[in-house]
């Protein structure tokens, strides 16, 4: 008898508390999602309000801080809506050790290396991915072009010394080991041998008169024709030369 009072007295404290158990935060996404401050975050996402949402949800861990929803919400909020990757990574480390079973923990997981990314970037001052291909890119074309020139030149470097080296051949009388004209369209004639004593011009012969002497006479001391002499000196007067005057005599 006395055990069905101890039951009758005791059973309502004990239901009200097994009610109250399941009602306590962390016990599902569900309850989790109906919370005041996070229902309140959601309002205020959908009204486009993302720091009023950030501080509502912010709220919302205060009440449940086991709320994995709470951070999953900040957690994409930080990283897109207020370019903080820092809280983002938290707030997704959170939601993933609360939800270890989440089926979109992949996606969590690469947004974090995205946000470890970001962080990187922005503490280093490292350009973005893009960014960074895009300057790959240009250096390769930079350097495409770099090395045709280098190819170009060295093509021209090759040329000029074949063609030196015909031109010393040519000096040490050796036959030339390229006969072809000089790079670039150049015409270039090889410069004499400097041992080789070239032909001058003659020095043209004259003869001064002197006084006693006949235009037969210095014909004949020359070893000259009369006639070549006259015609050696136009307008020459045979009769008339005189004393000091310069004649042209050709050549014996």
């Amino acid at each position: 008898m006395r055990f069905w009072i101890r039951f009758a007295f005791y059973a309502p404290a004990f239901l009200l508390g097994a009610v109250l158990g399941s009602c306590t935060p962390g016990q599902g996404q569900a309850d989790e999602e109906k919370e005041p401050h996070f229902v309140l975050g959601q309002g205020r996402v959908n009204a486009m309000d993302y720091p009023g949402a950030i501080e509502a949800f912010e709220a919302s861990l205060e009440a449940n801080p086991r709320s994995a929803a709470a951070h999953f919400e900040l957690g994409w909020l930080y990283e897109e809506k207020a370019a903080d990757p820092a809280a983002a990574i938290y707030h997704y480390g959170r939601y993933l050790k609360l939800n270890p079973n989440a089926g979109n923990a992949d996606v969590i997981r690469r947004r974090v290396d995205a946000c470890k990314q970001q962080l990187a970037a922005d503490v280093l001052g490292l350009p973005s991915s893009s960014a960074a291909q895009q300057q790959l890119e240009k250096l390769t074309e930079q350097n495409r072009d770099l090395q045709q020139q280098v190819d170009r030149l060295q093509e021209s470097v090759k040329q000029w010394n074949a063609y030196y080296a015909g031109q010393i051949a040519a000096r040490s009388n050796s036959p030339p080991q390229n006969t072809s004209p000089a790079p670039g369209g150049i015409s270039a004639q090889p410069p004499a041998n400097p041992g080789i004593t070239q032909d001058k011009p003659a020095k043209p012969r004259t003869h001064t008169v002197v006084a006693g002497e006949t235009a037969a006479g210095i014909a004949r001391k020359t070893g000259v024709k009369l006639s070549a002499l006259e015609a050696a000196n136009p307008g020459m007067n045979p009769a008339r030369i005189r004393i000091g005057q310069v004649l042209n005599l050709p050549p014996p």
